[in-house]
C-alpha cells in the first residue's frame, strides 16, 4: 500500500499534529529529500537546532522513524515527509540509503501494523480542516496579537534594564570586598546574581554569570583574581553597551542583543534578505559538547570552507541523552549556510544541504598563514566584538614547547598556552619539528583540535 492523504489522516495522533506538519511542507525546510526507488524514503528537516532531524519512512507499511524528541507518534516531521510524498508536488532524489536509514531498517522488529489509538472515540484528524483553519484570517485578531507582542517586548526591555541596574550594584559590591576573595565565594554569589538576571529575562547574560566559577577554577589559583577582574569588567562592558545600543552599528547591536538573550528564530533568519549566505563544501574540524547550568546541552560543530569559518550551535535538553550533533570530525558536505547577524559572523544555520556528510581522509584545507598571522586575525575580530569568546585559529609551521607544566604552541614570535586538559595528550607532539593545524583560542588558552604532522593526523 502506497502512502495517501487518507492514510496520513488515519496515522495522525491529533489535529494539532497535522496542522504542525502542514507548516513543514516547504522544501526550504528540508535540506535532504530522497528515495531508493523501492518504497523507502528519507529526509532531513531543519528544526530550531543546528542539526536537521532525520526521518525515515517505508511506504508499503507506513513505518516511520524520526530523531526528534517529540512524544507524539508519528511526529509532525514524519507526517510532513509522508504528506509531501503523497502530494507528489516535491521531487525526491533517487539514491542509496545512508547509514542512519539502514541502521533503523536493521533494528525494525517487523512490519508496521498501524498507528496506536487511544480508543474508538479518538477524534479523526483531517487535512481539510487544516486548510479551513488557515483560511480564516481575522485582521483585528492579528492587530491585537501584534500589539501584545510589542507590549511584551517593551516590558522585557524594562525588566532587563532593571536587571542591569542590579548587576551594577553587584559588581560594585564585589569590588568593595576585593577580588582576591572573590574566587572562594564565586559559586554562591554568581548563582544568586544569575537567578536575578534570569528573573529579569536577560537569560544570555545570566548564563554568562552562572558559568564564571567554572572558568575561574579552570585557571591556576594565582591567576584567578585577575581572571575575576576580567570577567566582571566584561559584564560591565555588556551592561553599558546595552544601555547605549541605539548608538552602535547594527551588526554589533545584534551581537549584543543575542548575548543578552534575545533570540533570532530560524524563520526570521531565513527571511532576512541582508543575512550573509555562503555556499560550498564544508569540512568539520572540531565538535564540542558541554552541559550548561540551565540543564541544556550545548553542542558545537566547527566548520571551514569557502575561505571562512562557521559554527553550528544547538541546544538539547540533557534529559534527551543526545550528546552529538550527528557530524564527526573529518566529515565533508555541500551546503548553503546562513549566518546570524554579527560584527564577526561565525554562528550559522544550514539553509540547504546538497549532499549528505561523507567522512574524508584528506588533509584540512588550511590557510597559508603562520601562527602570528592567525593571532593577528583574532585581534582584529576582538576589536570588532570585544566580548568575542572562542575564536578559530588556523596555522602552519608551528611547534609545541614545554615550559614547566604548561605546553605552548609557538611560532614566528608568538606563544599560546594550551588548555590544561590537553597537556598530557599533547606530549607526543613535543618531539615534532613543525605541525599544521587548527584550534580554538578563548583569549587565555588554546584548545588544539586538529593537527597535521609528519607522523600523521592528530585530533582532539
Amino acid at each position: 500500500m502506497s502512502l495517501s492523504l487518507a492514510k496520513i489522516e488515519e496515522l495522525a495522533p491529533d489535529q494539532g499534529s497535522l496542522a504542525a506538519a502542514k507548516k513543514l511542507l516547504k522544501p526550504s525546510s528540508w535540506p535532504t529529500l530522497a528515495q531508493d526507488g523501492s518504497g523507502l524514503i528519507w529526509g532531513e528537516c531543519q528544526g530550531s537546532g543546528a542539526t536537521p532531524y532525520r526521518i525515515s519512512v517505508t511506504e508499503p507499511d507506513a513505518g516511520y522513524k524520526c530523531s526528534c524528541p517529540s512524544r507524539k507518534f508519528p511526529c509532525k516531521h514524519s507526517l510532513a515527509l509522508m504528506w509531501m510524498r503523497a502530494d507528489g508536488k516535491v521531487d525526491f532524489a533517487t539514491g542509496t540509503a545512508p547509514d542512519w536509514v539502514n541502521d533503523w531498517l536493521s533494528r525494525r522488529r517487523g512490519p508496521y501494523a498501524g498507528a496506536p489509538t487511544a480508543g474508538a472515540d479518538k477524534p479523526k484528524a483531517s487535512i481539510a480542516a487544516t486548510e479551513e483553519i488557515e483560511a480564516v484570517v481575522d485582521p483585528k485578531a492579528e492587530a491585537r496579537a501584534a500589539a501584545a507582542r510589542e507590549r511584551n517586548r517593551l516590558e522585557r526591555e524594562t525588566s532587563i534594564a532593571n536587571g542591569l541596574d542590579e548587576l551594577n550594584t553587584w559588581i560594585a559590591d564585589q569590588m568593595d570586598a576585593g577580588f582576591a576573595a572573590f574566587p572562594a565565594k564565586a559559586t554562591a554569589t554568581c548563582r544568586v546574581m544569575a537567578q536575578r538576571l534570569f528573573d529579569a529575562k536577560a537569560s544570555g547574560l545570566a548564563l554568562r554569570v552562572d558559568t564564571i566559577p567554572a572558568r575561574l577554577f579552570a585557571r591556576a589559583e594565582a591567576a584567578r583574581p585577575i581572571a575575576a577582574i576580567q570577567e566582571l569588567a566584561t559584564l560591565h562592558l555588556l551592561a553599558e553597551a546595552y544601555r547605549r545600543q541605539d548608538s552602535l552599528s547594527e551588526p554589533l547591536r545584534q551581537d549584543l542583543r543575542q548575548m543578552m538573550g534575545w533570540n533570532v528564530t530560524r524563520e526570521a533568519l531565513l527571511e532576512d534578505e541582508r543575512a550573509l549566505r555562503v555556499s560550498g563544501a564544508w569540512r568539520v574540524w572540531a565538535t564540542r559538547s558541554e552541559v550548561q547550568p540551565d540543564k541544556l546541552r550545548r553542542i558545537e560543530t566547527w566548520l571551514h570552507g569557502s575561505d571562512r569559518h562557521a559554527v553550528l550551535i544547538e541546544y538539547v535538553p540533557v534529559s534527551t541523552g543526545a550528546s552529538s550533533s550527528g557530524y564527526s570530525v573529518g566529515d565533508t558536505f555541500e551546503a548553503e549556510l546562513i549566518f546570524y547577524p554579527s560584527s564577526v559572523p561565525l554562528r550559522a544555520l544550514i539553509a540547504s544541504q546538497a549532499t549528505g556528510s561523507v567522512m574524508s581522509d584528506a588533509a584540512l584545507a588550511l590557510p597559508p598563514h603562520d601562527l602570528a598571522d592567525a593571532y593577528g586575525l583574532y585581534e582584529e575580530a576582538l576589536t570588532e566584538k570585544p566580548w568575542l569568546g572562542d575564536y578559530p585559529v588556523m596555522f602552519r609551521g608551528a611547534r609545541l614547547r614545554r615550559s614547566g607544566e604548561t605546553i605552548h604552541l609557538s611560532g614566528h614570535g608568538i606563544s599560546l598556552p594550551l588548555a590544561k586538559s590537553q597537556s598530557a595528550a599533547s606530549w607526543p607532539l613535543l618531539q615534532l619539528e613543525a605541525i599544521d593545524g587548527a584550534g580554538l583560542w578563548d583569549g587565555t588558552e588554546l584548545t588544539l583540535c586538529w593537527s597535521e604532522t609528519a607522523l600523521g593526523r592528530w585530533t582532539a
